[in-house]
């Protein structure tokens, strides 16, 4: 049969309703051939869509561009809020390392998971009972954002720039970084992964570090430019006489809390009965220790009379409060010797107190160098034979090599600048190597008791050298600079400056607040 007639007869065949099995079969595969075609092409898109998807949340693309924080129209992403978040967490630990324990924070467990206790609610600042320990990192974050924004907006408006000296300190940042990271065994990238989570870059970290150093140095600027008359010290010190004065008194304390406890040392219930009767009894030794004071005897052997109930204090410089020791002592009609016998209803006690005298710190602070050299550690432990031994030849070459180094100063220049020189060389304190051993307006007791001592000398002038020792910091090659403003001035000053300040900072910061997006801020802390 021709093709053409084959043709035909199929097409008669097919007209009249009957199928050729093998056309049929053969159809029937083409058909499965195209749904599997269609099924695998989709499942191949769907794995390359899940490809992409896996690849775009390795490299963080989403966390990274996702805004997660709002202040004022500009958007933060996750990473820009963990520096902050991260930073402020970080110096929490620091500053409270031995108190991590007492306020219930366990750094090995999820910050979400554990919430403020009472006790961490009273030790820790705008902490709140209840509320999460990430809830009160992020919030202390945002408000700091909040503020550097507002800073850095102000800045802006009032023309502060930035300065080859803050780029310079922002390159030495970014130096320490590279180097720490290398010393720990990392790759900067790495290191910045181990602190502020896989988010973060170098980038992000360097542009957050620089608006952190303008705020600062704009704020900086601000409380440089603040200066006070005298005038306006003294007045300020006449509003708040209180603030600074203070106080020497001698004082007994009487006890006059009912026992807790019953001679077995079981716990009893303490009534107002036993109460009442406690204090009968302790102004009963109130006025005996009292009338003996009156008769000459000393307060403080009058007192001790009565140790077990009574204690005798003798201070110098006593500070205003508002018990009613306090509010006896700062009372304006008080006069050298007054006496008295004070109740104190709310801590279950009597007073027996004598005024002295009240007035405020008119000394002069003292500008000071120094030069801390520190003894070597040793390398062996306090059980070791010839530990000790190794303690003192170690503490003798601390004390040779401060005196090499005072030697060193007299043999050359012998200047105030020279001196300046060597402590950035030789001071192991880190508070002052690099800005010569220099301390501004010291007061007195602010320094250990040997350097306080050599300090305050009534016989110390400007140029005075020498070495001194103390058993916890090291020996120190001290240069005494001169005599500063009295003390209750700077206190005065300081709490001026700090109120301006604090003014300045709600001026500028007001309108600022940091608004959360959901979706960003699952990718922080």
């Amino acid at each position: 049969m021709s093709a053409s007639r084959e043709k035909k007869s199929r097409q008669e065949q097919t007209g009249s309703g009957w199928n050729d099995p093998k056309t049929a079969r053969e159809a029937k595969e083409r058909k499965e051939e195209r749904r599997t075609n269609i099924l695998y092409g989709t499942i191949g898109v769907v794995f390359l869509l899940v490809a992409i998807a896996a690849v775009v949340w390795k490299s963080n693309i989403i966390p990274k561009s996702a805004t997660a924080v709002t202040i004022n129209s500009e958007t933060y992403n996750a990473a820009e809020v963990n520096f902050y978040f991260e930073n402020n967490y970080q110096n929490f630990l620091n500053q409270n390392y031995n108190y991590l324990s007492m306020i219930g924070l366990d750094t090995g467990s999820s910050l979400k998971s554990q919430t403020v206790s009472a006790t961490g609610a009273m030790f820790v600042a705008d902490a709140t009972e209840g509320e999460t320990w990430y809830d009160y990192f992020l919030n202390g974050a945002l408000d700091q954002m909040a503020g550097i924004q507002a800073l850095n907006d102000a800045a802006a408006a009032d023309g502060f720039t930035w300065t080859d000296e803050l780029q310079a300190n922002l390159d030495a940042n970014m130096e320490t970084l590279s180097s720490t990271a290398s010393t720990y065994g990392y790759t900067e990238q790495q290191y910045l992964s181990l602190i502020y989570g896989s988010t973060m870059t170098r980038s992000i970290y360097e542009e957050q570090t620089r608006r952190s150093m303008l705020a600062t140095a704009y704020l900086q600027d601000y409380q440089d430019s603040l200066s006070y008359t005298d005038e306006e010290l003294e007045a300020a010190y006449e509003e708040a006489r209180t603030t600074y004065d203070h106080v020497t008194c001698q004082f007994v304390r009487v006890n006059g809390a009912a026992a807790d406890t019953d001679e077995e040392g079981n716990e009893i219930e303490v009534t107002d009965e036993m109460t009442a009767e406690a204090m009968a009894t302790a102004k009963t030794t109130a006025d005996a220790i009292y009338a003996a004071y009156q008769a000459g005897t000393s307060l403080e052997d009058a007192a001790a009379e009565y140790e077990s109930t009574a204690s005798y204090t003798n201070s110098e410089s006593y500070t205003y409060n508002t018990s009613v020791l306090g509010e006896w002592l700062y009372d304006d009609a008080r006069q050298a010797g007054d006496s008295a016998v004070l109740e104190d209803a709310d801590n279950d006690a009597y007073y027996v107190v004598v005024f002295n005298s009240r007035g405020r710190d008119d000394y002069n602070t003292v500008n000071v160098r120094h030069i801390l050299i520190q003894p070597e550690a040793s390398e062996l432990s306090e059980d070791d034979e010839g530990y000790e031994d190794d303690v003192a030849a170690k503490d003798a070459e601390a004390q040779q090599k401060a005196q090499d180094i005072l030697d060193e100063w007299e043999a050359g220049a012998a200047t105030e600048d020279s001196f300046a020189e060597l402590a950035n060389e030789y001071s192991a304190d880190g508070g002052s190597n690099t800005n010569g051993g220099l301390y501004e307006q010291v007061y007195q007791g602010q320094m250990v008791t040997e350097f306080n001592d050599w300090c305050f000398d009534p016989a110390r002038q400007p140029g005075d050298t020498g070495i001194i020792h103390n058993d916890s910091t090291g020996y120190h090659v001290m240069y005494f600079v001169g005599y500063d403003k009295p003390y209750w001035q700077i206190r005065v000053t300081n709490a001026l400056v700090s109120d301006a300040v604090d003014s300045f900072y709600t001026e500028k910061t007001e309108g600022y607040t940091a608004e959360q997006s959901s979706f960003g801020m699952r990718f922080v802390g």
